[in-house]
Parts: structure tokens; C-alpha cells; sequence
């Protein structure tokens, strides 16, 4: 199977020091009455069922040509990629943290299929986390959080479930107690229409006029956006509107190191949806008022905030609703964060302003165009990455921030439940911090990755995070 060029990407740029995995980091409670050795029982049942569905089954071949090589169950092994270890009792957050940070900075092995789970054992009353990850040319943020939320139960009760390398990307599992379907079913099911050789040739200049007409509405589109940042670059008149490569150096954009510090937060979606309503935003935007706030408190407090404002880039998913596939389905855009704007009340305004300007560009942009957008937004960015210049020239960004939807429902391992759902993301040289967000049975819960060399006491940042939403509220909800 063919690697496709945006999943490629992420195997090509992938460097010791910078790999290219995704995780998830979910912290769990046994149920009531459950016995001494749950977790050890888990394991004992996971380890003896060793069959591999896709993307687990599946490493990579780049020569001759990049493929995917689909492996046989008896070719993988179990043992490696599941992995049972224990907290130094007593065990706690940060204890967790040290070790999932361990765990986050070290590259899969391309000879093996690309994912590993850990079950970690030792929080205190029974409690153990799962930590997952997998590589990103298997999937984005999306993907994977939607074959989580559909590996898990939503059932308390229910036991017996097969571990996720069994269940894998497959579809029509249900989601919130919803099936999903693979395509989306018509409204009046028969029998599909035969095709012959004669309704292809009559169809077939139809289907190029319409191609032709998507190319050109596309290349529009191109054209337009591209002139706009060029323009905003070269002469900014505005300063909500945020462009690729304007973003003022800072200790977040140098040169990366190997190891990895994970820190968290997590807070109730109604508060921070009823702050979004008072403010007259959307939640994205408090979400990054928040972290322009801590940003700004941490940059202030080592001495090193510019004074322009720092930028953030924020992926954006083009994956439908009903498309339960892996591989890569999200595009960009840019904001600015407003770092530079001492009020909060007011920097929340002018992070709204940069994202609805930034929403409004790429919504002109025809849905058929979305791929060569991306690539022609990325390429100088992953050129930079490629040549060994990210760290070392100006930044195309300062942080990239991701906001991923994921179960609206409590998820069960056997009925232990799903307390927090955290994800890890990347890091390259050039971007020391990534913050992303999971949206988890009423709960946003931040995950913040950073280079530990580059940004000294990184956990501050997710400390300052709190204090920023609670800035927000005060200002706007006195």
C-alpha cells in the first residue's frame, strides 16, 4: 500500500532528536470492588490475544518506493509493543509525568510495526494510566482519538473487550452509542447502477469539464491567499492578521534537543464555554487567550518576551464526519496571540479578531484545492526542516496549538473508567512547545509538550494556564 504524500512527510522530516510520534496518556479508576490484581489480570488477557489489525499490523518501506508493509500476526511481536511497568510507590502526578516524558522522547522502531502502549501501575488507590503512541504518518490527532474513543467502552459493564491492536482503525463501531457508518448511507437504498463501458465514455467529458472547473476554482483560491500573506508580509496593515514566517524569535524557536517534558491541566468545558458566551468568542479563542497568558507570564518571568506579538499555528481537520480512515486529513491557519497586549479582556479580543480573519481566508478556499494548499503553506517550512535550518532562521511559527473533539461520553476499560484523556504531540527544531487539547466527557484536558533544554521549569507554563483563565474570568466576569 501506497504511503501517501502527506503521511510521508512526517517518516521524511523525523530526526533522533525530533521523532515524529503522536501519544495519549489516559489515567483510569478501577471499579468499585475490583480485585488487587486488575491491572496485572488486563495485562495477562491483553498478551494473549495477538492479532494486529490496521494500523497496527504495518511498518514502513521507503526503497524502491515508500510503501506500507502490511505484517503477519506471527511476525509481530506482542511483547515488545505492550509494555507493563510501575510507579516508585508512592506514586502521583508527577511521578507519571517523569516517566511518560521518558517514555514520549524516545523514536519507534521503523523495523517494527510504528506504536507502542504502556499500562503504568502504582497511581495510589488502585489507579493506572495507559500511555499510547503511535507514529504520525499513521495518523493525525483526529484519527487517532476517534479509534481510541471507539476502542474503549462506553459501557461500565461491559468486560471482555478486545485491546486496541485488535480493533484498530476499523469502522462501524459506535461512537456515543451511534454507529458509524463508512460512507454516508442514502436516503433511498437499491441496487447500485451498472456501469458499463458506454456510461463511462458518455460520463466521462462531464467529469472532466467538472475537474477542470474545480482546478481552476482552486487555483483561484491559491492565488488569492497567497497574494494576501504576501501582501501583510511585506507591508502589514493590520495587526490581527497573522502570516507564515513574521513571527519574532523567542526561546521557543531555537534548536531542539532529545528529551521531552510533559506537563497537564484540565478544566471543566462548561466554564470555559460560559467565559466564551460572556466574551462574545468562541471556545477556540479563550483556549488561546489562555495560553497567550501563560506564555506571556513565563516568556516575562526569564526575561525573554518580544515585543511583537508571538504567533500560533493552528491545525485545522478536513477529515469528514463519517471518515473513520487513519493517515493525515488536516490543513493550517495562523493567529496572532496578542502577547503584546498587557489587558486580557483586550488580548482575547485581538486573538478573535486573528482567527476569524484566518477562518474567513480559508473558508474562500474550494474544499478540492485543500491539499495543494497545505503543501504549498508547509513546503518552505519543511524545507527549512529538511536542510537543517529550523532553529536557525526566522520561525514560521512561535507554538502550535490543537484543539481535538473527542468522546462526549465517559469511556471503561473493563469496566475501570476513563478519569482524563491527555494527548502528546510532536515537537521539531524551530517549535520547543506544542499545547494541545482533548475535549473528554465534559472536560477540556491540556496536554503541554516541550523540549526540557530549551525551556527550563516547562511545567510553570500549565501552572500559569490556570491563572490565565482565571485572569479571563475576573477581567470579563467581575
Amino acid at each position: 500500500m501506497r504511503i501517501a504524500p502527506m503521511d510521508l512527510n512526517w517518516l521524511l522530516l523525523e530526526r533522533g532528536k525530533s521523532p515524529a510520534h503522536v501519544a495519549c496518556l489516559a489515567e483510569c479508576t478501577p471499579p468499585v470492588g475490583a480485585a488487587a490484581t486488575f491491572v496485572a489480570d488486563l495485562v495477562a488477557r491483553w498478551r494473549s490475544q495477538a492479532t494486529f489489525a490496521k494500523p497496527f499490523d504495518r511498518r514502513p518501506r521507503l526503497f524502491p518506493g515508500p510503501v506500507w508493509e502490511v505484517m503477519r500476526d506471527d511476525q509481530i511481536d506482542l511483547d515488545y509493543h505492550f509494555r507493563h511497568s510501575a510507579l516508585p510507590a508512592p506514586g502521583g502526578e508527577r511521578e507519571l509525568g517523569i516517566l511518560v516524558s521518558r517514555l514520549h522522547s524516545h523514536p519507534l522502531n521503523r523495523r517494527r510495526p510504528l506504536w507502542e502502549l504502556h499500562i503504568i501501575e502504582g497511581l495510589g488507590d488502585g489507579r493506572f494510566a495507559l500511555y499510547l503512541k503511535v507514529h504520525h504518518s499513521l495518523m493525525d490527532g483526529v484519527a487517532g482519538i476517534r479509534m481510541i474513543g471507539r476502542a474503549l467502552s462506553s459501557d461500565p459493564h461491559e468486560r471482555d473487550r478486545p485491546p486496541i491492536w485488535a480493533l484498530g482503525a476499523s469502522v462501524g463501531r459506535a461512537i456515543d452509542g451511534a454507529p458509524v457508518a463508512e460512507t454516508a448511507p442514502s436516503s433511498e437504498p437499491g441496487p447500485a447502477p451498472r456501469v458499463t463501458a458506454l456510461t463511462r465514455l458518455l460520463s466521462a467529458p462531464a467529469r472532466s469539464v467538472h475537474g477542470l472547473r474545480q482546478a481552476a476554482e482552486g487555483g483561484r483560491g491559491l492565488v488569492q491567499i497567497s497574494a494576501t500573506q504576501v501582501v501583510h508580509a511585506v507591508r502589514p496593515q493590520d495587526r490581527d492578521v497573522a502570516v507564515p514566517f513574521v513571527a519574532p524569535m523567542s526561546p521557543l524557536n531555537g534548536c531542539i534537543q532529545g528529551p521531552r517534558r510533559f506537563a497537564t491541566q484540565h478544566y471543566s468545558l462548561q466554564r470555559v464555554k460560559s467565559l466564551s458566551k460572556d466574551a462574545g468568542v468562541t471556545i477556540n479563542d479563550v483556549l488561546l487567550g489562555v495560553c497567550s497568558g501563560a506564555l506571556r507570564r513565563y516568556l516575562t518571568g526569564i526575561g525573554e518576551l518580544p515585543r511583537r506579538s508571538l504567533t500560533a499555528t493552528l491545525p485545522v481537520s478536513v477529515r469528514l464526519e463519517a471518515d473513520e480512515s487513519g493517515g493525515n486529513a488536516i490543513t493550517f491557519i495562523h493567529a496572532r496571540l496578542a502577547t503584546d497586549v498587557e489587558q486580557p479582556a483586550e488580548r482575547l479580543d485581538r486573538i478573535a479578531a486573528s482567527t476569524r480573519h484566518a477562518k474567513s481566508v480559508l473558508g474562500r478556499l474550494p474544499r478540492s484545492a485543500m491539499n495543494a494548499y497545505t503543501m504549498m503553506l508547509m513546503a518552505p517550512y519543511m524545507t527549512q526542516l529538511a536542510v537543517g535550518l529550523g532553529g536557525r532562521t526566522a520561525p514560521m511559527h512561535n507554538v502550535v496549538v490543537s484543539n481535538v473533539p473527542g468522546p462526549r461520553n465517559p469511556r471503561y476499560i473493563e469496566g475501570a473508567i476513563v478519569d482524563q484523556l491527555y494527548p502528546l504531540s510532536v515537537l521539531f527544531n524551530g517549535q520547543a512547545l506544542n499545547v494541545t487539547v482533548i475535549s473528554y466527557a465534559g472536560t477540556l484536558c491540556i496536554g503541554f509538550t516541550g523540549c526540557r533544554d530549551s525551556l527550563p521549569s516547562m511545567q510553570r507554563i500549565a501552572v500559569f494556564a490556570g491563572d490565565a483563565l482565571s485572569e479571563l474570568e475576573e477581567a470579563l466576569c467581575p
